[in-house]
């Protein structure tokens, strides 16, 4: 009995150290998005982003990056760059808490799209697609969610497959 009470006490221990990680938490422990935590520290966002939030975060993979033209990744961490590159990853930030149920909520209640307001100002609109959430830019940009509710104490992460790009 002491053993599984000492299992479940442990357990929920754990449940909640997870829950109490930011979403910057998550992004760092993640093999898959170093660049996207370079650019989040050279933008000078890591304290913005361990706020209380809550935060919805769309976040590129290291391989979305490179998909970008040669050279952008690196012209954008330049520090005379700082402000652009903040402008280009707020906007891959919603303000508020939307799991993938409320974004695949929000395609079918609106006709097949949902339009969110970025952090920075901007807007993506969300779709479906072949079931997968499909996310277009204000360029016409499309990247596609490959990963859903990477939950954390201030918000939740969407892994997505393209770096989706402001006017």
């Amino acid at each position: 009995m002491k053993k599984i009470l000492f299992s479940l006490v442990a357990g929920m221990f754990a449940l909640a150290v997870q829950a109490q990680n930011t979403v910057v938490d998550i992004a760092v422990g993640s093999k898959d998005h170093s660049t996207l935590v370079a650019a989040v520290k050279a933008a000078g966002l890591v304290e913005t982003l361990q706020g209380a939030g809550p935060f919805t975060v769309f976040a590129p993979v290291n391989n979305a990056f490179a998909k970008l033209p040669a050279g952008t990744v690196e012209t954008l961490l330049k520090p005379e760059n700082k402000a652009a590159l903040a402008k280009v990853l707020t906007y891959h930030v919603v303000a508020g808490n939307l799991d993938a149920a409320s974004v695949v909520k929000a395609i079918q209640s609106g006709n097949g799209k949902a339009v969110v307001k970025t952090v920075s100002g901007g807007s993506l609109t969300a779709s479906l697609k072949d079931g997968k959430v499909i996310l277009t830019d204000e360029n016409g940009g499309v990247s596609t969610v490959v990963a859903t509710d990477l939950k954390a104490g201030n918000g939740v992460i969407h892994v997505i497959d393209t770096v989706v790009l402001p006017k």
